[in-house]
């Protein structure tokens, strides 16, 4: 599977004002044509867009992204333009190569009220997911961008060949009142649920078999496009990707269409805010080097390895 877009975006692109500029869509199309031309002979499974959602929710509203705005109207903007983009790149491909299987990957997170006695946890937990989980898939479904307000945008509906799932954890949310900008909803994680070492993915592999049994509804092949833990300790991390697989495994089991699963990553990368500091290759390196610095020799250790079903 090739990923078209992955966060980053060229430089003349973002001094034009990346994905606010109403262009973006067409120029995005024609990077997609030139490299579904290059690529073609190799490849017959695309990724249009990498989690739409959390670009569009970290870069725009939240501001941990860059460009750090945090500015719901524009993150609207954004939504439907990259929308807009996946549509033309979706027809695109297919006018190149008819055969192609072409999708993109949205970053699905378990939202569950913290206190069953009280409902307002539950529509914190409500609100959140509907914003986070469910606006984009909708779209491709409907054609319609359905909140904060319903936004029409006819050439998305039916654009998509499978769903890319990229999932990692599920989250507890208290109502908040301070919490206006998510909803009113204050996540965390269990107390007593296993967390990676950083503290920044807690292990709840039930949730792969809940968003899959949720895909259902789409009628579509499901594509798990991304899942994974960081850790410098395989302890952790072998543990974890074995109860996903197995929540994998359950789902198959009940004849549900998932047909492939993807790890992330086979190589340590930067992991956007965060930098350097999360380890989620499989492929490790004893001794990581940094960008201008000589590679030593060393003993490199592939600890378990993945495949498409």
């Amino acid at each position: 599977m090739v990923t078209l877009h992955h966060f980053s975006d060229p430089l003349w692109l973002t001094e034009m004002g990346g994905w606010e500029n109403e262009a973006a869509p067409q120029y995005f199309e024609k990077y997609v044509r030139k490299t579904v031309e290059a690529l073609r002979e190799y490849v017959s499974l695309w990724c249009t867009i990498n989690e739409p959602n959390v670009y569009v929710t970290s870069g725009f509203i939240l501001g941990d992204f860059p460009p750090g705005k945090k500015d719901l109207q524009t993150g609207l903007k954004v939504a439907v333009n990259m929308l807009r983009g996946h549509a033309a790149a979706y027809r695109a491909i297919h006018t190149l190569q008819p055969q192609a299987r072409v999708g993109l990957a949205l970053h699905f997170r378990l939202f569950q009220g913290a206190r069953s006695w009280l409902p307002l946890d539950g529509l914190a937990a409500s609100l959140q997911s509907r914003f986070f989980n469910e606006i984009i898939p909708s779209a491709l479904e409907r054609g319609i961008l359905p909140w904060p307000v319903s936004t029409r945008i006819p050439e998305v509906k039916g654009t998509q060949d499978y769903v890319g799932i990229n999932y990692y954890t599920k989250e507890m949310v208290a109502f908040d009142l301070k919490k206006a900008g998510t909803m009113f909803g204050r996540g965390f994680y269990r107390k007593d649920a296993e967390l990676s070492e950083t503290g920044f993915i807690a292990n709840e592999p039930e949730g792969m078999f809940e968003i899959i049994k949720w895909c259902r509804r789409f009628n579509l092949p499901i594509i798990i496009t991304e899942n994974g833990v960081e850790g410098a300790d395989d302890t952790f991390r072998r543990r974890y990707l074995i109860q996903h697989i197995h929540q994998t495994w359950r789902a198959v089991n009940f004849n549900w269409p998932v047909k492939g699963y993807f790890h992330w990553t086979l190589v340590d990368n930067f992991e956007w805010e965060r930098g350097w500091t999360q380890p989620f290759g499989l492929w490790d390196w004893i001794a990581k080097p940094r960008c201008g610095a000589s590679v030593p020799a060393r003993i490199f250790t592939l600890k378990s390895a993945a495949r498409t079903v």
